[in-house]
C-alpha cells in the first residue's frame, strides 16, 4: 500500500475556530470544502495536515479521565516552549496541564478551541536519534 497523504481529522461544531486555530499553529491555511462540512488546514510547506470535520453535537473530551475520554491527541515537539506558549495560548488554546518551561526536557497540555488536547513537548530525541536508530537496524 502507497499511502498518498496522512491526516489527522478533528470533529468541531466550529469549524473555522478549529481550523484557523491550527492553521495558524503550523503556520499555514484554511481550505474551505464546497459542503461547508470540512475544512482543510495546509502547513507551510503547502502540505495537508489535519482536517477539520463538522460535527453539530461534538462534546470535547475531558481530559485526562472523564467523560468522554481523550481518545487522540498530537504531540508537537518545539526548541522555544515558552515561545510556542504564548503563541498556542494567543490563538485560543488553553493550558490543561503545565511544566517547567525553563527545563531541559518536559511537555505541557492544551486543549483547542474544539476541546481536543494537545502537547508542547522539548527536549525530546529529535529526528537525528530517530535516523541513528534506524540506521543501527539495518
Amino acid at each position: 500500500m502507497d499511502i498518498m497523504r496522512q491526516v489527522v481529522v478533528f470533529d468541531a461544531a466550529d469549524l473555522g475556530a478549529e481550523s484557523t486555530f491550527w492553521a495558524a499553529v503550523l503556520g499555514g491555511q484554511v481550505i474551505e470544502d464546497n459542503d461547508d462540512g470540512w475544512h482543510s488546514v495546509i502547513d507551510a510547506e503547502g502540505r495537508w495536515r489535519i482536517g477539520v470535520q463538522l460535527a453539530p453535537d461534538h462534546v470535547p473530551p475531558d481530559w485526562p479521565d472523564g467523560t468522554p475520554q481523550q481518545q487522540i491527541h498530537l504531540d508537537l515537539h518545539v526548541d522555544d516552549p515558552a515561545g510556542a506558549h504564548d503563541q498556542v495560548i494567543s490563538l485560543g488554546a488553553r493550558l490543561l496541564q503545565a511544566g517547567d518551561l525553563t527545563g531541559d526536557e518536559g511537555h505541557q497540555v492544551y486543549a483547542d478551541p474544539a476541546g481536543h488536547p494537545f502537547c508542547i513537548g522539548w527536549g525530546q530525541p529529535g529526528e537525528e536519534a530517530l535516523h541513528s536508530f534506524l540506521a543501527q537496524l539495518g
